[in-house]
């Protein structure tokens, strides 16, 4: 299924300010952490993590900027900003203690490459962004709908959550298996493959939860008859109003985990109203060559140089 096809001929400009910004301008919003998280685990595989001559450890870092890099030449953004999580309790913690509370500790080589990774991202002149009790997810929501009343803004993220966000100002860009291969959803493309809008995503969590966040939904409902009763139905409160229509297994276990149906699709829902500002004259996709590369030679990313000539 050919979901988003490339046109090669369409570029955009690069902006000098924010009084210069073209007809067209393009955000790019980069999931830092699942990017990065991503980076780390693909190079880790085998069990060798590349380090400075110093011992640092910077495989994730470096793999990202490779994500990063290939993302950028395929969109062509004029601004750029990246997202990430805080480390931090979340208001999705303080309603459900247990959310995310299976999530192994991230491993020892990982964790200085956190701060690192934000340098480098700062050195190309792109904002790191992230806010005090919320997620990366919904500070890039907040920020998408904010610009995409007048930009374009594409979302850079392996996270299918992020999908709620789709309308006809924002993509979202799912990164697949193997380098620079993505997946661009549009509302068109998200009703073509999984037959749902944004807002059902939503619903469809709700009722099946999310082992990986580790919310439960609606015991003994999966995946499958999640999609069908939301497809069928519209909505979880389509699907309420007609209880008397669903067959009496699953009309028992809807009624017997209605608190939890709730609670699943508020900790499913990406917050648009979180604490963050960026003006568009901020994150101007305009690299300091320079800044760049004392930042590759210092973490000894000569094979990187490449990517900013």
């Amino acid at each position: 299924m050919d979901l988003f096809t490339w046109n090669e001929e369409e570029k955009r400009p690069q902006p000098a300010g924010e009084a210069e910004l073209p007809e067209r301008s393009r955000l790019l919003l980069v999931d830092g952490m699942a990017i990065l998280f991503r980076a780390y685990f693909a190079t880790a595989y085998g069990g060798s993590v590349r380090r400075t001559s110093s011992g640092l450890p910077v495989n994730a870092v470096h793999g990202f900027v490779r994500y990063f890099m290939d993302a950028v030449r395929k969109f062509q953004p004029t601004h750029v900003a990246c997202c990430w999580d805080l480390g931090s309790g979340t208001f999705r913690t303080e309603e459900f203690s247990l959310y995310k509370a299976n999530r192994p500790d991230a491993p020892d080589d990982l964790i200085p490459q956190f701060d690192l990774v934000k340098e480098v991202v700062a050195s190309f002149g792109v904002p790191n962004i992230g806010a005090p009790g919320y997620e990366a997810d919904d500070c890039i929501g907040t920020l998408a709908r904010l610009h995409g009343q007048e930009h374009e803004v594409y979302v850079l993220t392996g996270d299918h959550d992020l999908l709620q966000l789709v309308d006809e100002r924002i993509s979202v860009v799912i990164m697949k298996k193997g380098h620079g291969n993505y997946m661009v959803y549009t509302p068109e493309s998200l009703m073509e493959e999984r037959g749902l809008t944004p807002p059902q995503i939503i619903d469809v969590k709700g009722l099946m939860g999310d082992a990986s966040d580790n919310y439960p939904g609606v015991k003994g409902i999966g995946e499958k008859t999640a999609m069908k009763l939301v497809q069928e139905y519209g909505s979880v409160e389509g699907i309420l109003a007609n209880l008397d229509a669903l067959s009496k297994s699953v009309r028992a276990k809807i009624e017997a985990d209605l608190d939890m149906l709730h609670l699943s699709r508020r900790l499913a829902t990406i917050n648009c109203e979180t604490p963050v500002l960026l003006a568009m004259h901020e994150c101007c996709w305009a690299v300091d060559r320079h800044a760049v590369e004392r930042k590759f030679e210092e973490l000894e990313f000569r094979s990187l140089m490449s990517l900013i000539s």
